[in-house]
């Protein structure tokens, strides 16, 4: 079954982004139509709109057409139809929460490029938005064989909106089809310690310390209440503006004040707790940690076959389709000019050799995105552009196809002739020059027709050249000379237009037989 049709054997529908070049248009379009999907010229109620990320189009398509009454309504890279034929199936949108892409921001510390590469483009076509900055994400990605990761994992262990996470953990995700964050697992807070208080506590720094204790040992049962690391863990917060109380007395008279007055002390954290009824494991509570990383396992090496050498990204193999796709931002740096005879890149498929361009991205990969748009868009003002409307349950489709002896779809109808004497002399041109063509094969040379001038025989030839070129698809594949002069005039390219009615005939033949 093609991967762009759902269960019932219905046709993805996908809306392309207005201002994409014409060609990126149209090799969209044929290989959404060739693996079975279809592209439709107003915004589907359920299916994919297909953006550039950071341009301000594509900040005024979220904003007119995101709609909570719409979850299956999805905002994807126009790189995504490639990732999904590389995978060789349809990428769930998974790091979404709420309908809104999760901001996800790459660490320096992960400084293979083309690991950067990889990561970045898993986290767009799964639905996540990994142009974050450090302080709005709400995931960290970090290399965890590196000192800067256990530094960030620490730093952020009492914030509860942030996560720190191996560049690993976008893989696992994918493969799991949800978002599962590492678990925080419990950890032994140590053993006791004698100690005496040297100051008098007031009713204040009591108040103060059940408070604490509440917070990060809600249940007694749990453990710890009376370990050295809390009370340590409480002064090292004495710079703190609202912990100032705390430099009264040494983390030992804190202690001590507690073991004591215990049973007197645990009835009013008791109290505390039965008001902010926390849940056992959350986060920022004393003894819960994050959960070790899972290392890789290693091969065993055999007697008699030499060991294979490790891949520098061990974690990303070979045969990962993500590492292979285009970038969805190229940088806007001046480039060298090409020589006549090449042709620029403009196809999906020549921006897939720039990946291995890349030269030296690591921390300053960023720099390469586009900036996002920081003019405000008004809702009621963006719904007022005409590029664009919302798509009707019962409208036809754009690409629509004759079936059998059916009527030709509109698309492929012939365009009315003009009757203004402008148009009747070019038609008469025309038919002049397509007399001159029938009397043989090859196109007349400037000595057999004295009366045309050379710059209208090289013209006549170049025509004779596209007019042979369309009657041979028109019956190698069995269509009409109409139909494939009406997608030449569009695309104007011969080989785009060979592929195209190859296709469709291939369609029709498997469809219908």
């Amino acid at each position: 079954m093609p991967i762009f049709q759902d269960p019932n054997g219905l046709a993805v529908k996908f809306f392309i982004q207005k201002d994409l070049s014409q060609e990126i248009q149209a090799e969209l379009c044929e290989s959404i139509t060739s693996l079975g999907g279809r592209v439709e010229a107003k915004v589907p109620r359920q299916g994919y709109i297909l953006v550039q990320p950071g341009t301000a189009e594509e900040e005024r398509l979220r904003l007119c057409w995101t709609s909570a009454d719409r979850p299956e309504r999805h905002f994807v890279p126009y790189t995504y139809v490639e990732a999904c034929k590389l995978w060789g199936k349809l990428l769930k949108q998974i790091f979404l929460e709420n309908g809104i892409p999760i901001p996800m921001h790459i660490h320096s510390s992960i400084t293979n490029p083309i690991a950067r590469s990889a990561l970045f483009s898993r986290i767009m076509h799964s639905g996540g938005d990994a142009m974050a900055s450090a302080q709005s994400a709400r995931v960290i990605l970090a290399d965890p064989n590196t000192e800067v990761f256990h530094h960030l994992v620490k730093t952020y262990q009492g914030v509860a909106d942030k996560y720190i996470e191996s560049y690993l953990w976008v893989k696992k995700c994918i493969e799991k089809g949800a978002v599962v964050y590492t678990p925080l697992v419990y950890k032994n807070p140590g053993g006791r310690r004698a100690g005496e208080e040297r100051t008098q506590f007031t009713e204040q720094d009591e108040e103060h310390l059940c408070n604490w204790i509440a917070a990060k040992i809600p249940y007694k049962e749990t453990g710890g209440r009376t370990g050295n690391r809390l009370y340590q863990q409480l002064c090292d917060l004495s710079g703190e503006p609202e912990f100032a109380w705390v430099s009264r007395h040494t983390w030992q008279s804190w202690r001590e004040r507690y073991k004591k007055n215990a049973p007197r002390l645990d009835n009013i954290i008791a109290r505390i707790v039965e008001e902010k009824k926390p849940t056992p494991g959350e986060k920022g509570q004393y003894g819960y940690v994050r959960q070790a990383e899972e290392k890789p396992k290693r091969p065993r090496k055999r007697k008699g076959k030499p060991a294979e050498e490790a891949s520098p990204v061990g974690e990303f193999p070979d045969d990962m389709p993500s590492a292979t796709l285009p970038p969805l931002h190229p940088p806007q740096e001046a480039l060298p000019p090409m020589p006549p005879a090449i042709e620029p890149p403009h196809s999906i498929h020549h921006a897939m050799s720039a990946l291995q361009e890349l030269a030296d991205v690591g921390s300053a990969y960023s720099a390469t995105l586009p900036a996002r748009s920081t003019v405000s868009i008004d809702r009621s003002s963006a719904r007022k552009s005409p590029a664009e409307e919302e798509m009707e349950d019962n409208e036809d489709p754009e690409w629509a196809i004759r079936i059998g002896n059916a009527p030709p779809p509109s698309w492929a109808k012939p365009k009315r002739k003009a009757t203004d004497d402008s148009d009747e002399n070019e038609d008469d041109r025309n038919g002049q020059q397509k007399r001159l063509r029938l009397d043989g094969p090859s196109a007349p040379h400037p000595e057999a027709l004295p009366h045309i001038p050379p710059q209208d025989v090289v013209t006549i030839a170049n025509m004779h050249v596209i007019d042979r070129g369309i009657r041979d698809i028109a019956k190698d594949y069995r269509f009409t000379v109409e139909e494939v002069q009406e997608f030449y005039d569009k695309c104007g390219e011969m080989h785009i237009t060979r592929n195209r009615f190859q296709r469709m005939r291939a369609e029709l033949q498997a469809r219908f037989g």
